[in-house]
């Protein structure tokens, strides 16, 4: 096995600068806006005066999320002024507030339903660790729209009768994922049980995956974020015997498409450069999944071995064309410190 791919500083701060070339670059720009009156046809600044950039606003969400992952793991990159900067700038009470406004409209209850929702809780955790006075404070002037995504969680999943196993901005797993990580670091016990309970009633009784990916716009690996939600859902000794049904021939390679990089035709292709990111998830994912089986089981080393292999597939690309730059080192971020979350 190669070695491992990791975070360095000098890939830290090639992250942080591309992150910080485009959170603030209001178009192109994607919106998911439906439009109640005359009165809502504004510019995206207008809209959502913290999360206009990126392209669209999950991006954006979770471009913020990376800059505080990198500001909380490398306090000394010569970028770190740069972000702290851009947290006191955008990070104040009056744009959180229009931010939240917009969110709790009516007409207005599926806006980033799921992908939006858990990117912010996914900020909010990671700005309450324990880092710099500027995070922690941009944290305290984020926790009205956390407040309100919770809110919106806690009306939606006791009525979301089935999951959503696409491998693109639907899929449920991938959300329950998210709040899980909130729940636990802030902590919300109330959260914590309903994304418990949805989970094993959407995926206890799953066996013998086929993994029918990719797809030709994934971005998510709809087996392996299952199978992390998971993890994250059971205790180790009811997750080991879930994975060994959900997954049962691992040890041989198989299902071979999880373990095989997916190949990107055309990057500047938004649709098609998703399977980059589909790359750095599943990365995630195995090394997430990797630390379940002890040293000796061969599941742990072909795990970590595809993670390797699906990051070198992909890392080269992650600047070069705006479709993947607007977003692409967040998913990045996510593999290379797995072992943070």
């Amino acid at each position: 096995m190669s070695e491992p791919v990791v975070l360095t500083p000098s890939l830290a701060g090639t992250f942080a600068r591309l992150v910080l070339s485009h959170i603030e670059r209001e178009y192109p720009n994607k919106l998911d806006h439906v439009l109640l009156s005359t009165t809502d046809v504004q510019p995206p600044r207008t809209l959502h005066p913290v999360f206009f950039g990126s392209l669209d606003w999950h991006s954006c969400v979770h471009g913020y999320w990376l800059l505080s992952t990198l500001m909380r793991r490398y306090p000394d990159l010569p970028e770190t002024a740069a972000i702290h900067a851009l947290f006191e700038r955008q990070f104040r009470p009056n744009k959180i507030s229009t931010e939240v406004l917009y969110l709790c409209a009516p007409g207005r209850a599926g806006f980033e339903r799921p992908h939006g929702w858990a990117w912010l809780l996914m900020l909010s955790a990671e700005l309450a660790r324990p880092a710099s006075p500027d995070a922690a404070r941009a944290g305290r002037m984020l926790q009205p729209l956390a407040d309100a995504v919770v809110m919106r969680f806690m009306e939606y999943l006791p009525k979301a009768t089935y999951p959503v196993r696409v491998g693109t901005h639907f899929n449920t797993a991938f959300a329950l994922v998210c709040g899980f990580e909130y729940a636990e670091v802030m902590p919300n016990k109330d959260l914590a049980n309903l994304l418990r309970a949805k989970a094993i009633e959407w995926y206890s009784s799953d066996a013998d995956c086929q993994a029918w990916e990719p797809g030709g716009d994934d971005f998510l690996s709809s087996a392996l974020i299952e199978a992390e939600c998971m993890r994250r859902s059971l205790p180790a000794a009811e997750f080991a015997p879930w994975l060994d049904r959900f997954l049962p021939r691992l040890a041989q390679g198989e299902p071979a498409t999880l373990f095989t990089p997916a190949r990107v035709s055309d990057r500047s292709d938004g649709k098609i450069a998703h399977l980059d990111g589909l790359n750095f998830s599943r990365a995630w994912c195995w090394r997430s999944l990797a630390r379940t089986w002890a040293e000796s089981d061969p599941r742990r080393a072909m795990a970590l071995d595809a993670a390797n292999r699906h990051l070198e597939a992909s890392l080269p690309f992650v600047t070069g064309d705006y479709m993947g730059e607007h977003w692409l080192a967040t998913f990045a971020g996510l593999a290379l410190v797995a072992d943070m979350l």
